[in-house]
């Protein structure tokens, strides 16, 4: 007994015995454990190593290594149909369509009711087009097993219809396999259909009429995001000229089932297109490049805006002429405006003004605009020394008026006085005829209280050869002395330009001048101008001036002098007499005649006789019209015809008395001539003292 109780304790292993049940410092969970033998990967085998096969003899050494592993795979166990089917697939897709057959045949000889093994072994032969062996395999089933679902029709016909856009892969032919496995509940197979259909005809061969039929299959499921992303998917792989149709469901399909963004970003899209397809088509057309950009800055993100924006600006133009230049630049100034204003950018901001002024030929031309944008960019980065860097550049290489204005206009707001006048003195250097430099140049001096150094300026301003602008010149510098007070000066500068021009304006504004300063001597001064202006006109051919002028004066009379100043102005206004004078065309021939006014004033015709003369006719046409209503009025009364003795002698009277030299000369006319117009007068029967001389009558 002790003997057995002791053999029996020998049996029984004892048990550790855990002295300190505290739990551990550090936990470790089933969680971590897993995780730890995942990340180690205790269990995963290396990959085997990839062979490249470079000759035949490699090859068929390889051919033979697999097919040995897969003769003992199936030598292991015959009864796993996979196996089988491997075999056969690898056999196939080295387009060893008899080995798989043989192998096919071999496993059916195992299984001949496995129904996985005939669609497989069919389903190889239409791939490979054995339409005949594909028949005799399915008679073959059909016959063994009479009652299998799967070879009924719409399995058949799946298989069919697989075959069938294998031999003609036409888009019709994968949208009816599509609508088939729809038609019969199989609509994962059907997206798949349609997903097999996009990658075998890939982004080169893409129509519009399978993204159309993809859409509305994934829109009668219900699956609006897959609709969206397919439209958009097609959209952007698809011409515009192309998509016609596409662009028509995707809006029906937004209005259906979108929201007002889904709506916009089809219109977007459209726009898009068409904008694509302008650029396409003419790159130097820059107007369409401005409403793609504008297009793309509302609505895509700034990488896909910088991409376009890239895009435009590498279209230069071919020419460097500035004409062709203007519309191109704006790109450039937009890309910067973008740059700071949206992405909020500086330094890129600060590269695309610096490559933009890189490639502008300053030597043939410049834009100033881009310089001036850049200054003022750099100001807003508080960067001073960067902008004047910039545009003492831009002065340097290529001087422009707008570039000294801008630079200047600069400095002023700096409050930088000092570097305006050395700015100032650079731009009359480059352009010393510019007349409102002078003028700025003088009012800036005039603000801060240098008034000798601004009338120094004037003087040199007036005593240049050449100035675009003189009146505009004398003016301010005439206002500028009258703001002065300085009337002594402003009357030196009123004669020193009557020694230049006796323009009109001149001598009027003079005489208001001298009406404007409260003096006792003023009217004289006003009235001596008046006179001076006068005489000064009487040698100009623009007649209208002086009657200006005198107008001038007359109103001046009115209000300020006495009635025998105003009846002096009065006598020297001028009589308007309506004048003829022949015209002659380019080529010299006769154009006509025109009709104009003249004026002749009394003291230019008391030098002039022939005057005299004139007024002498006019007084005998105006007794000549007289004469003429008289004799109707006789010619009325008078209806048996009398001799009109009366009427001739009167006629001659007043023809003679009209021209009493004619009487005086001596000389004798062979007939005098009635001067009226009616055809009587005209008749030779009705004056029978035709014949008579002067003597006699």
């Amino acid at each position: 007994k002790m003997a057995s109780t002791a053999a029996g304790k020998q049996r029984i292993p004892k048990v550790a015995k855990v002295k300190n049940k505290a739990p551990a410092e550090v936990q470790i969970t089933a969680e971590q454990l897993l995780r730890e033998a995942k990340e180690r990967e205790l269990e995963l085998l290396p990959p085997p190593p990839k062979q490249k096969i470079t000759d035949e003899e490699e090859l068929n050494d390889y051919k033979l290594k697999k097919r040995k592993g897969f003769e003992d795979n199936i030598r292991k166990n015959r009864t796993v149909i996979s196996n089988w089917i491997k075999y056969a697939q690898w056999e196939e897709s080295l387009k060893e369509v008899q080995r798989a057959r043989s192998i096919y045949e071999r496993a059916l000889d195992v299984d001949h009711r496995n129904i996985a093994l005939w669609l497989k072994y069919a389903e190889m032969e239409m791939k490979n087009r054995q339409v005949n062996h594909a028949r005799n395999i399915w008679d073959r089933a059909i016959t063994i097993l009479p009652r299998v679902n799967q070879f009924c029709l719409p399995p058949m016909c799946t298989i069919l219809l697989r075959a069938l856009v294998i031999v003609h892969p036409d888009v019709k032919n994968w949208i009816k396999y599509a609508r088939f496995e729809e038609k019969h509940g199989y609509i994962a197979h059907g997206r798949k259909v349609f997903e097999r259909s996009v990658e075998f005809f890939g982004e080169e061969h893409v129509n519009e009429n399978l993204f159309v039929a993809f859409a509305r299959f994934e829109e009668k499921q219900k699956e609006f995001e897959r609709v969206r992303v397919i439209y958009k998917y097609a959209l952007d792989r698809i011409p515009k000229h192309q998509a016609q149709e596409l662009f028509k469901f995707y809006t029906v399909f937004e209005k259906k089932f979108g929201d007002r963004r889904g709506i916009e970003d089809v219109i977007v899209s459209k726009r898009r297109f068409q904008y694509e397809e302008e650029v396409k088509a003419s790159p130097h057309n820059y107007d369409a490049w401005f409403d793609y950009l504008r297009l793309v800055e509302s609505d895509a993100d700034p990488d896909t805006a910088r991409e376009v924006y890239e895009r435009a600006i590498a279209n230069i133009p071919p020419i460097q002429e500035k004409r062709h230049w203007r519309r191109y630049i704006y790109l450039w100034i937009n890309y910067a405006l973008y740059e700071e204003l949206e992405v909020k950018d500086p330094e890129r901001t600060r590269q695309v003004y610096q490559a933009c002024l890189d490639l502008i030929p300053h030597k043939k031309f410049t834009f100033a605009k881009i310089w001036l944008l850049y200054g003022q960019f750099e100001i807003r980065q508080k960067n001073l020394q960067a902008a004047r860097r910039g545009l003492g550049t831009a002065i340097g290489k290529c001087p422009k008026n707008k570039l000294f204005k801008g630079y200047i206009e600069l400095e002023l707001q700096l409050r930088e006085f000092d570097r305006c006048r050395k700015l100032y003195e650079k731009y009359l250097e480059f352009a010393p005829e510019n007349c409102t430099t002078w003028i700025k140049f003088s009012e800036l001096e005039t603000i801060l209280g240098d008034t000798e150094r601004a009338r120094a300026i004037f003087e040199l301003a007036i005593g240049q050869p050449r100035l675009d602008m003189p009146e505009v010149l004398w003016k301010s510098y005439i206002d500028f002395e009258i703001e002065q007070e300085e009337f002594d000066n402003t009357r030196g500068l009123y004669q020193r330009l009557l020694q230049r021009t006796q323009h009109v304006k001149v001598w009027i504004s003079y005489a208001q001048y001298e009406l404007s300063i409260d003096t006792s001597d003023r009217l004289q001064r006003c009235r001596g101008i008046f006179e001076e202006g006068n005489k000064g006109l009487r040698s100009c051919e623009e007649k209208e001036e002086r009657l200006m002028l005198l107008e001038s004066w007359k109103e001046f009379e009115q209000e300020f002098g006495s009635d025998t100043t105003r009846e002096r102005v009065k006598k020297l206004l001028p009589e308007k007499v309506k004048k003829r004078r022949k015209l002659t065309a380019e080529d010299g021939s006769d154009a006509g005649w025109e009709e104009y006014y003249d004026y002749i004033f009394p003291e230019d015709a008391a030098n002039q006789p022939n005057l005299k003369l004139l007024a002498m006719a006019k007084m005998w046409k105006r007794q000549q019209q007289e004469e003429d209503d008289e004799e109707e009025e006789d010619e009325e009364d008078e209806n048996n015809g009398g001799t009109h003795l009366s009427e001739i002698s009167s006629s001659i009277s007043i023809s003679l008395a009209a021209s009493p030299s004619r009487l005086n000369s001596g000389a004798t006319e062979r007939a005098v001539t009635c001067p009226c117009h009616s055809s009587r007068a005209t008749d030779p029967s009705a004056f029978p003292m035709t014949a008579r001389t002067k003597s006699e009558v």
